[in-house]
């Protein structure tokens, strides 16, 4: 019999802006390597499983496309005997598909009932072969993983220097501005040499080649000690804050009289500085006495794949999921997925695709194509699920996540709270960040007059900051010149919480007396959420760069009581304080002129310094750095510090709702087209340009209420607190994101969960090591220093 599609005008080949999903199902993770294949549209290209969910005839009935391509692979048996091979770039590639595999294809045709088409009629040979070689968002994420392409830029291209002179080989030795005689780096315009920023493996350094650039305005230079006779070194760009290339890397040193061909490389380059922190960076998986940890498998136990770079990703997706919040919102094993004509694009299929996933155990057993020899202490591990649909939908349009490159866990959370928010949640399902979110109100009362002002704000976490105190260091002659690494004195959740609650005092006019004695501000929880996102903030400027430190916060495994951060809210005896809208201009808010120059020689503009200094007391510039890190992301970051006071508040918060709707029409979001047009003075062609030129700021969710208003409307049309004020507020420790780097932005992020393992009589901790599951044995020591803390409510 014969299939009369074969010759189909809807058959064509893949085209390159095409995604091609012939890798796993684009509803489940069943895949090309289960023994029933993956069916590939060869009308859309969707994915679809084939066995007993049977994904692919769901498409086929809500698309009526006829033809599918099954593909099925079964991996070359691999024998672990030895140990891997040692990495030798800045790299831990994922494995790829050539050489691996033994893939067979078929085409069927649901409508004419054939199983087995043959391939070379019609037109199915080149679509075929098309969707064959076309890549694929996991193929795509395996050629950049861990990859880092470093090019060059404008300043090494149009680099102009100054006259040319001969420099003295003396004048090499050491930095012009400090005795160091290491980590030094040319400028290539003017040929000054100043040492470099501290790095890895406590190579000195003092930044003087950064002052230099500071002063200079000079963009680029080069590590002398990196230089080898074949043209290799490091370049780095102060201007783009980037390591670059050089194509004329000789003639710009022949411009100093310095022969390439003559230097011999004397220090480690950067990335192989990298490259040795990374193979330090691999958290233990094994036993005190060197076992190697046994992996967990079943319901709740299955671990991700690396998809290069991403394990930033993975930690928070098993954190988040393993809340009863996401999990009853997002896991319905008996529900058919959703309906929709493109699943891929789909957030609400991909968070429920991956909550079935990582809950029901269905992907969750040993890798059954490694053997482990009886000479080898190997445990097979899972193969790991592949989510680079939901991290391809994660990404779009945010100029961070988009990337291949490693990222700040605790951002990604605060952007998947958003994105999952501003998702559809058809009544009965909730939005499971319902459950992050609390209110925080605030106090300040005048030091002179004692007028108070309360005012509340909803969130969904709390970044803490973590004391700094250094332990003596003893000094011993005998010691290695190499800088040894500061040790810290270990402090306590309480202590931590205490210093995010305590009373501060602030600069600022009171606008009920005039005095500019300040005020005292204090900030309490109001209500308390089910589950309280903690993230520790342990950092400090060294050389005007933020460094991580390892501080350890002692954290019990106990329940522990937050009742006594309850704010009492305003008491009887109180006076308010008249609003700032009723106040002249005058009383406003006064910047730190100090804290604001040190903030902007740093970069940052000044909007935001001021919004910084605002939020953290108008103290130091430190306080306003760390909030700014905190809070990149914030939509409204660059927009004017508004405290209440302005005359024209009303013109600014209320939008024409035929505006909205006329947006909306052309497809903007209406949290994006009410930013748009607030900042456009409602009009909507300046605004919808707004939105073009700000792709990646999500808009205000709020329409009706003011920016600081921690309330939403109830059922009955009551104001309705985020969180719950009932007391006790009883909290215990239910995972974490831990961090291994001297960056968050490198590095590697796993994730440690309290979990009840089965056969065991109470709850252990399980780390979650990307595809690697087993239970943990170091939980103690990691807990001390995470990055991210999840507390439920008991």
């Amino acid at each position: 019999m014969t299939c009369k599609h074969v010759d189909s005008a809807e058959l064509r080949v893949p085209t390159p802006a095409q995604s091609v999903y012939r890798e796993d199902c684009t509803q489940c993770f069943d895949s090309i390597d289960d023994p029933t294949g993956l069916n590939v549209c060869l009308y859309c290209f969707n994915g679809g499983c084939c066995s007993d969910r049977d994904h692919a005839q769901v498409h086929h009935e809500s698309t009526r496309h006829p033809m599918v391509l099954n593909i099925s692979r079964k991996r070359k048996r691999s024998k672990r005997d030895e140990p891997p091979q040692k990495i030798s770039k800045l790299a831990i590639a994922a494995e790829t598909e050539e050489d691996r595999y033994d893939t067979t294809t078929k085409v069927r045709c649901y409508e004419c009932g054939i199983d087995d088409v043959d391939k070379s009629s019609g037109k199915l040979s080149a679509v075929v072969e098309g969707v064959m070689k076309a890549n694929t968002f996991a193929k795509q994420a395996e050629v950049q993983a861990w990859e880092q392409e470093i090019t060059a830029c404008e300043h090494t291209l149009c680099l102009e220097q100054e006259p040319a002179r001969q420099i003295e080989s003396q004048s090499l030795g050491h930095c012009s501005m400090c005795d160091l005689k290491e980590n030094l780096w040319l400028c290539l315009e003017c040929g000054n040499l100043g040492c470099g920023r501290q790095q890895y493996g406590g190579v000195g350094g003092n930044s003087h080649g950064l002052k230099h650039t500071e002063l200079t305005k000079h963009a680029v230079a080069v590590k002398l000690g990196s230089l080898t006779p074949d043209g290799t070194a490091d370049i780095y760009c102060y201007a783009c804050n980037e390591e670059r290339t050089d194509p004329e890397l000789a003639a710009h040193l022949g411009h100093w009289g310095i022969n390439i061909a003559e230097r011999e490389k004397t220090e480690k380059s950067l990335t192989e500085m990298q490259i040795e922190q990374n193979l330090k960076w691999e958290f233990s998986m094994t036993t005190e006495d060197g076992k190697e940890l046994k992996p967990i498998f079943g319901e709740g136990f299955t671990g991700l794949k690396n998809l290069g770079n991403s394990c930033y990703l993975a930690s928070i997706l098993q954190c988040l999921f393993s809340t009863s919040a996401f999990a009853t919102r997002y896991f319905h094993p008996q529900e058919p997925p959703p309906a929709v004509p493109n699943p891929a694009e789909d957030l609400e299929t991909q968070l429920r695709k991956v909550a079935d996933g990582l809950l029901s155990g269905r992907y969750s057993y040993p890798d059954s194509d490694v053997i482990a020899s009886e000479d080898s202490p190997y445990i097979p591990h899972q193969k790991g699920l592949a989510p680079a649909m939901l991290k391809h939908l994660i990404g779009r349009g945010h100029e961070e996540f988009s990337t291949m490159r490693q990222q700040d866990a605790f951002e990604l959370f605060l952007h998947m709270l958003k994105i999952v928010t501003r998702s559809q949640h058809k009544s009965p399902a909730e939005d499971p960040v319902k459950a992050f979110r609390f209110v925080m109100e605030q106090r300040l009362q005048c030091i002179s007059c004692n007028r108070v002002r309360y005012r509340t704000d909803e969130q969904d976490n709390i970044s803490i900051p973590v004391p700094v105190r250094r332990k003596l260091r003893v000094i011993n002659s005998d010691e290695s010149e190499e800088k040894p690494k500061d040790e810290f004195e270990p402090v306590t959740l309480k202590e931590c919480l205490d210093t995010f609650t305590g009373a501060e005092e602030v600069e600022l006019t009171c606008p009920g007396c005039n005095s500019k004695a300040g005020f005292t501000k204090r900030s309490l929880f109001k209500t308390f959420p089910d589950v309280l996102a903690v993230n520790a903030r342990r950092f400090e400027l060294v050389n005007w760069v933020p460094t991580k430190l390892d501080v350890p916060v002692v954290v019990d495994d106990e329940p522990f009581n937050l009742d006594s951060y309850m704010s009492s809210g305003l008491q009887d005896g109180e006076d308010l304080l008249p609003e700032e809208a009723d106040t002249p201009a005058a009383t406003r808010f006064t910047p730190n002129a100090a804290a604001v120059e040190q903030l902007e020689t740093m970069g940052f503009p000044r909007v935001r310094c001021e919004k910084a200094l605002h939020a953290t007391g108008n103290g130091d510039a430190e306080a306003a750095m760390n909030w700014l890190f905190s809070h990149m992301d914030d939509p409204d970051i660059d927009s004017p510090l508004d405290l209440g006071g302005s005359s024209s508040t009303g013109a600014s918060t209320s939008v024409d709702p035929e505006s909205l709707e006329m947006m909306a029409a052309m497809g903007i979001s209406a949290p994006q087209a009410r930013k748009a047009l607030k900042e456009t003075g409602g009009d909507v062609s300046r605004a919808v340009d707004w939105v073009f030129n700000h792709a990646d700021d999500q808009g205000e969710m709020e329409e009706e209420t003011a920016p600081t208003d921690a309330n939403v409307q109830g059922t009955s049309g009551e104001k309705v607190m985020a969180g719950s004020s009932d007391l006790p507020a009883t909290f215990r420790l239910r995972s974490i994101v831990c961090h291994k780097g001297a960056s968050i932005h490198a590095g590697h992020y796993v994730a440690f969960i309290r979990k009840q393992i089965p056969d065991e009589a109470s709850e252990s901790w399980v780390l979650y090591n990307d595809e690697k599951v087993v239970k943990a044995v170091d939980v103690e020591e990691m807990k001390k220093f995470a990055y991210v803390y999840f507390f439920s409510r008991a």
